[in-house]
């Protein structure tokens, strides 16, 4: 069960206007696109483009974040905007987590979704990625995936086969690793906090992005189960495991629950609004927003 309020303190999703689900592609348009059709059904909020990277108003580079100056700049000038709404100017090393955080989040999403689905794995260099924040757009151009050897697309000439699941849950944590690390180090001067904090933030938005969209395809259980062996808590440059554990209800329910491995600082804008995951967040106070919505 995912608490509403997870998505709120979070803000999960991108800052968009409502606009219709498209398709990212035809099912037989890529080894690929069957995940992000379903992620555009169910999340119309991020919608994933297959295609070269795209400039020009509103689009930022993956690239281009990693390299910090002008488009991390106007990127956190945007979320500035929008936490203003929470009444309290955020810090500018809050803006800045935020901002990647909205980032993260997404292109996250672009690597554990197909593996979630279909066990396939694309390499996402920063090169390959480009995104429209103010209409939830992602596009992705990459030149191969990794898969297991029963895969139907194996035989394509843009699979890797690997040996089994283990070694295809590798390729997820460095496809994420090659893409995050970039860019969280054009984001790091602004956002005062070392190495081990932002690969904790990178662990929680592996975890609790494929977890949300996970429980909106009705897949929440074996999402936590495959997260849980995908991060069990030892895997470098990984801070933090996917640190998934249950509570009981009033009713003698099963809430499922995780502690972050990073802190989104959303208290300094909210005193006294903590997210649901937060370590700061007592069980009590867990069980109660996890019944009541």
């Amino acid at each position: 069960m995912i608490s509403a309020d997870l998505a709120v303190c979070m803000a999960l999703a991108p800052a968009v206007s409502a606009t219709p689900a498209v398709s990212s592609a035809s099912p037989d348009a890529s080894p690929l696109a069957t995940a992000y059709t379903r992620l555009a059904e169910v999340f119309p909020s991020l919608q994933v483009v297959e295609g070269p990277p795209r400039t020009g108003a509103g689009w930022v580079t993956a690239a281009d974040l990693a390299a910090g100056g002008e488009a991390v700049d106007y990127f956190l000038a945007e979320e500035s905007k929008l936490l203003s709404e929470y009444g309290t100017p955020g810090r500018p090393d809050v803006v800045a987590g935020f901002g990647l955080h909205r980032y993260a989040w997404a292109a996250c999403l672009l690597i554990t979704l197909p593996w979630f689905l279909l066990n396939r794995v694309p390499r996402v260099p920063v090169e390959a990625v480009s995104y429209h924040r103010g209409i939830g757009r992602m596009t992705l151009w990459t030149d191969g995936f990794a898969c297991l050897p029963d895969d139907p697309a194996a035989g394509s000439p843009l699979a890797r086969v690997v040996p089994d699941a283990e070694a295809l849950r590798a390729e997820v944590r460095s496809a994420v690793a090659e893409h995050l690390a970039p860019v969280m180090e054009g984001f790091r001067p602004r956002m005062r906090r070392g190495r081990r904090a932002l690969w904790g933030m990178a662990t929680d938005e592996i975890v609790e992005g494929l977890w949300y969209i996970a429980h909106l395809l009705d897949e929440e259980r074996r999402a936590m189960a495959e997260l849980g062996m995908l991060l069990p808590g030892s895997t470098d440059p990984y801070v933090g495991g996917s640190s998934f554990r249950q509570l009981t209800g009033p009713q003698g329910e099963s809430l499922p629950t995780r502690d972050r491995a990073s802190c989104c600082l959303y208290y300094t804008m909210r005193p006294e609004a903590t997210c649901v995951t937060c370590p700061r967040t007592c069980d009590e106070e867990r069980v109660s927003r996890l019944t009541t919505g």
